[in-house]
Formats: C-alpha cells, structure tokens, sequence
C-alpha cells in the first residue's frame, strides 16, 4: 500500500518537476538566472528592451535641446511674430500697420511715378507715422472692443460686427485720416473741410465695395489677436488707394 501511495505521489510530482518548466532547467544548464515566468508573458518584448535604448541623461539634454532648435527653426518668423503679439500686442501691431502703410505709399508712389517728377520722401514718412501711430492702436482696441461686445461668431453675429465697422469704425477712421494727413502739410482747417467734402464721399463708396468681404474673413475666422495683422494685409491694396487719395492737391477753399 505505501509503494502503491509512492507511485501516486511520486509520478505526478515527478513529472510536474521535469515538464513545468523547461525554461528555467534550459537557464540552469547554461548557468544563467531563472527569468520571472509571470513578469516573461506580462511585458511585451518592446516594453522589456525598453531600458536598452534610453539615453543616459546628457545625450537626452543635448537630444531635446536638437529637437527644440529645429522646432524652432521651423517655425520661424511666424512663432516670432506670434510670441511678440502675446508679449507686446500694441506695440506690435503698430509696427506692422506702420510697416504695411510704408509699403502701400512705396507701390502707390511707384504706380503714380510716371505723373510725378520725383519721389516724396516726406509723404512716406507720414504714411508710416500715422500707421504706428493712429491706425495701429486703434485697430488693437476695436477688434478687441467688438470681441467683448460680440464674442461669438456665428453669421449674424459677424454681420452685426461688419455693420458696425462700416458705420462706425470706417468713416471715422477715414475722416482722421484726411484730416491728419492734410494738417500735416500744412493746410488750413477751411482747406481740410474742402478736402473732405471733395473726397470723403467717394473714398466711403469705394470702401462698401472692398470691405465687407474682408471684414466677413476677418471677423468670422479669425482669432482676435491676429484679427489686426489680416485687417491689415487686406487693407494693403486700400492703403494703395488711400495714399493716392492723401496725395492729391489740396482744395482751393476760396473758390
């Protein structure tokens, strides 16, 4: 009877020895640790061979300090430009309505060159003053102002800011414009009223024909931190125009 429990007992514990595991008597054979059977199947091979390939903490430093330079050599101007509106708002935004201005009265100076007899240095300049100035500013705090007052941007909303702009914000801005730049060439105040009587009405008509589509691009897809840097690239072709509107000869008030 004991031999008979012997063979019961020892048979299966003997087999259960020999085919449990055949890894770890493969490991003893070559002399090698047993591995964790349960931690072998629960990693895959990529997440075990994970460590082989980590960088010792310089290479990782000057790895990342790679990465971020390309980065930033691939964003370039753009993320520049972007960090300077976040960081200066103001004072970006008027330098490059000034900057824009500045190109404007170059092209229209160019496109007008074959009336004119030499270049204006000084029209430019003004252009480019009233740019960093008035127009830059201003831009910064009525996008801002119609953000407030109409923060969504469905299609009625941007309508109701279109509107706005072309009743409000156009004409008002036009007027200062005319305004400023004839006083800064010196004309009397009866020569800036003659002035805009003769041009404030057409420069208004042109501008209900050019605005409204961008002002609709503008206001309906535009973030409103950079809703002044696109008013601005429409407005290059209208500055063309404003500054040969600027340009002409001045009214005589007494006729």
């Amino acid at each position: 009877m004991s031999t008979a429990l012997l063979r019961k007992t020892s048979l299966p514990r003997l087999l259960h020895g020999h085919l449990r595991n055949p890894i770890r008597e493969t490991h003893q054979i070559l002399g090698t640790q047993t591995p964790q059977t349960r931690a072998y199947f629960r990693f895959p091979h990529f997440l075990r061979k994970a460590r082989e390939y980590e960088l010792p903490p310089s290479s990782f430093a000057s790895s990342f300090s790679y990465s971020s330079t390309a980065s930033s050599s691939r964003v370039g101007f753009v993320g520049w430009y972007l960090g300077m509106v976040k960081a200066r708002p103001v004072f970006t935004k008027s330098v490059t309505a000034a900057l824009i201005y500045t190109a404007a009265d170059l092209s229209s100076q160019t496109i007008a060159g074959s009336y004119s007899e030499s270049y204006d240095l000084v029209r430019t300049l003004r252009m480019t003053g009233y740019g960093m100035l008035i127009l830059g500013p201003s831009l910064h705090f009525w996008f801002n102002l119609m953000s407030k007052l109409f923060p969504n941007r469905d299609l009625l909303t941007t309508l109701k800011k279109m509107l706005m702009g072309q009743t409000l914000y156009g004409p008002v801005m036009t007027v200062v414009f005319f305004s400023v730049n004839a006083y800064m060439q010196g004309e009397s105040g009866r020569e800036i009223i003659a002035r805009l009587k003769r041009d404030l009405v057409p420069t208004m008509i042109n501008g209900v024909m050019y605005w409204p589509i961008c002002d609709f691009i503008t206001f309906k897809f535009v973030p409103v931190h950079l809703q002044p840097l696109v008013s601005n690239s429409f407005s290059y072709l209208w500055n063309v125009y404003m500054t040969y509107m600027a340009g002409l000869a001045k009214v005589d008030a007494s006729s």
